[in-house]
């Protein structure tokens, strides 16, 4: 066996990455990937890394520039507060964090509930589902599309939209095809030029939606300009549903390998906080995220070099075993479970008290309604992208 290297594109890392994050931990844990990023896959080097001011978001608009080029009147990628450091990023989490707390988010519950029920009903009779197509993706796009103020209308236009966006975030760090880059720009334009229509209507008419509140904000001037509103309708859009779908469907897919566990959840429903805070530590949706190197930072006695880009893998920090005691057990009712899978310092993620309360409601109702759930494969299919992880169908019988 040769020296490790940190090699998305391998089908066998697709299928299942943390052997090859256990290797890098174990013989490598802070790799310089001939990929041109350092790798990290320690949970302390990963937290570290995320809450440490060394090590932020400037420099990205260069890189994300080079990689997706610019065109004028587009918001770019690196417009969105996904990819800027404070001030800037704390104005723009500013004007969307309250429609996102967890007061306001458990005031859904209710809600949320009714859409993941009238989702079931549709399927009960069938005997079988695409897990994915007929639960996990239209969940979420209903609930954030409603937040937002998107036509009920128009949310199966964003499928394809996202998915294309989803992939091209991979080329931030990783040398992706030409196709890969050309399919997200057009998909992030055609996203753009919805919203532009859709605020052109909210100006004329407006309605008690996040969209319309942003848009006050964008017409006093100085709090949101014009990019930033595009840029941040379409990270909302996006990034409230992609990931969302990710932690059910690997959810789900990880419960129906271990029936024992799918079995234990039905019979004790209250284990379902800790059920889900256990399987986004299990197989994260968002496997890594990325940071730079603002000056020379030394990290367990490697010497990461001012400008360097920095992968801080979440996924192998949450297989972690100095943090997390038999991490390759699947454990619903694990203690002290401060998993990553959102990140961690000023870019946990905004939309995390949505997607607990989204998974906790569809797989609590899963392992209520449907007893005899199973999978009908044995080699599921994963999506390419390697930055958010995810399946492309999970097809099951009950």
């Amino acid at each position: 066996m040769g020296a490790v290297e940190f090699n998305p594109f391998l089908p066998e890392f697709v299928e299942d990455p943390y052997p090859f994050y256990a290797r890098l931990r174990a013989e490598d844990p802070v790799h310089q990937s001939p990929l041109g990023l350092w790798v990290l896959t320690r949970y302390d080097d990963v937290a570290r890394v995320l809450r440490d001011p060394r090590f932020g978001r400037k420099g990205f608009d260069r890189l994300v520039d080079a990689r997706f080029g610019t065109e004028p009147g587009q918001p770019g990628l690196a417009t969105s507060m996904l990819f800027r450091d404070p001030p800037d990023h704390t104005r723009l989490r500013t004007l969307v964090s309250k429609a996102f707390t967890p007061r306001v988010i458990e005031g859904l519950r209710p809600h949320i509930q009714q859409i993941v029920d009238g989702l079931l009903d549709r399927v009960q009779d069938e005997g079988a589902m695409d897990l994915i197509a007929d639960l996990a993706f239209p969940l979420p796009v209903i609930v954030i599309s409603e937040m937002l103020g998107v036509p009920a209308a128009d949310r199966d236009r964003f499928r394809q939209w996202s998915l294309d966006v989803a992939r091209s975030l991979d080329a931030i760090a990783l040398p992706v095809g030409p196709e890969v880059i050309e399919r997200g720009n057009a998909a992030r334009h055609a996203l753009a030029d919805y919203f532009r229509g859709l605020i052109a209507e909210r100006r004329r008419r407006p309605q008690p939606d996040l969209l319309t509140g942003l848009i006050a904000a964008e017409e006093q001037g100085d709090t949101l300009s014009q990019p930033e509103l595009l840029a941040t309708c379409v990270l909302l859009l996006v990034a409230g549903h992609e990931t969302t779908v990710n932690l059910i469907g690997n959810g789900m897919l990880a419960l129906l390998r271990h029936p024992a566990e799918l079995r234990t959840l039905s019979r004790e429903p209250a284990l379902l906080p800790s059920a889900v805070e256990e399987l986004l530590r299990w197989d994260s949706p968002v496997q890594r995220t990325g940071r730079i190197a603002a000056t020379d930072v030394e990290l367990g006695g490697t010497l990461i070099p001012k400008g360097a880009l920095v992968s801080a893998v979440l996924g192998a920090a949450n297989r972690d075993p100095a943090h997390f005691p038999e991490p390759d057990r699947l454990d619903l009712a694990r203690p002290d479970n401060r998993h990553l899978a959102f990140g961690w310092g000023i870019h946990f993620c905004l939309g995390a008290p949505l997607a607990r309360v989204e998974a906790q409601i569809a797989i609590g109702a899963l392992a209520r309604r449907l007893p005899a759930l199973a999978l009908a494969t044995d080699r599921p299919e994963w999506r390419e992208s390697s930055a958010l992880r995810g399946l492309r169908a999970l097809p099951v019988t009950f």
